[in-house]
């Protein structure tokens, strides 16, 4: 028998691109599906600030679902994203449907300009789909200046403390403080314990989950991956997080006009049918607060004092919000960007590919 029958095949190594090349990269695969190159460009910087921040489970690694969503009429390449100032400092954004980075960053872009003209300035967005990660929108405001809070709604994975049904999402909440000269501090997550991208992952891998995680479809604590798939994501701090969910859910979703609890569709058992998430956007114009110098030196003072504090374990110093995503951020700037070589694969044909 031929020993080369009896070894595994090769790994393929995964393609490292600039971050310029995976920009480009991702605008072509958006816009071969039908997106206009202006809007392509929008969603796909808030993608690829993604993977530059180590988010990988909400970067480009999305374009290939949002594609097949597109190719079946669950989400339009072409909405007409209105943006509504409904009072003095507050926005209405009706996404009609449209890619989720896109209408997050044209959200974004509307309520800076509102904000800096005003000093305080509130988005209340509506017909939506999954947009991201928070901190792409965070770390974009920071370097204007501006300080965030920023929500959205998700579909359901949660089950309300005490009950066994999924009628709240993970519902992300992020809160970031600009630091002029240096790394923004940014505060960016999910009201479950992990994203449930993550517990996918674990059953691609067939590998276990801690019982923190999730639960089964009868509430119980497990560490079978493919079990939680089928039930339900664990909050954060037990009844807070599920206060927390629910809170996110009433500003972004209710008060959006958007859908809310279980009236969110899945993207995953119904790709066909609009999902109407909703987001919440408030800025704060960090200029209007002091001289133009006046926050930067506070902000290091700040996480100085945490940074000087004694960690428990040596190996393990204290950290604030945002710390290791910026420095993925500033290594993969420097090194590029690693897409395993499937990924690199979906996109270049899905970039040749014009509809």
């Amino acid at each position: 028998m031929d020993v080369a029958q009896n070894q595994a095949p090769a790994a393929v190594a995964p393609v490292r691109l600039s971050r310029d090349e995976l920009a480009a990269l991702a605008v072509r695969a958006l816009a071969a599906q039908g997106m206009p190159e202006p809007d392509a460009i929008d969603a796909a910087e808030i993608l690829v600030l993604a993977d530059l921040f180590g988010v990988s489970t909400h970067g480009v690694d999305r374009i290939p679902v949002y594609s097949e969503r597109l190719r079946i009429g669950g989400i339009k390449a072409l909405p007409s994203v209105a943006v509504e100032r409904s009072a003095p400092s507050l926005l209405r954004v009706d996404g009609d449907n449209g890619i989720g980075p896109l209408i997050g960053r044209r959200a974004l872009r509307a309520t800076m300009e509102l904000a800096r003209e005003t000093g305080l300035a509130a988005a209340f967005v509506r017909g939506s789909n999954h947009f991201g990660p928070i901190i792409s929108y965070a770390h974009i405001a920071a370097a204007a200046g501006f300080a965030t809070i920023i929500a959205t709604n998700a579909t359901t994975t949660i089950a309300p403390s005490g009950g066994k049904e999924a009628k709240l999402g993970n519902n992300p909440l992020g809160l970031g403080v600009p630091n002029p000269g240096g790394d923004p501090v940014i505060l960016d997550m999910a009201m479950s314990v992990v994203a449930r991208a993550k517990v996918r992952l674990a059953a691609d891998k067939g590998e276990a989950i801690p019982p923190s995680w999730a639960t089964d479809r009868d509430g119980r604590p497990t560490t079978d991956p493919t079990a939680a798939l089928h039930g339900f994501l664990q909050p954060i701090g037990g009844y807070k997080g599920y206060g927390l969910a629910l809170m996110v859910d009433l500003f972004a979703g209710l008060m959006s006009g958007a859908a809310y609890l279980n009236h969110v569709s899945s993207w995953a058992d119904a790709p066909e049918a609009p999902q109407n998430l909703g987001h919440i956007f408030i800025l704060f114009d960090t200029n209007r607060l002091g001289r133009p110098d006046w926050l930067g030196p506070l902000v290091e003072d700040f996480t100085a004092i945490l940074h000087a504090t004694p960690p428990a374990d040596p190996a393990r110093p204290v950290l604030v919000p945002g710390e290791t995503e910026y420095r993925a951020f500033h290594q993969r700037s420097r090194d590029g960007i690693e897409l395993p070589a499937a990924l690199h694969a979906k996109l270049t044909a899905l970039a040749g590919k014009r509809n």
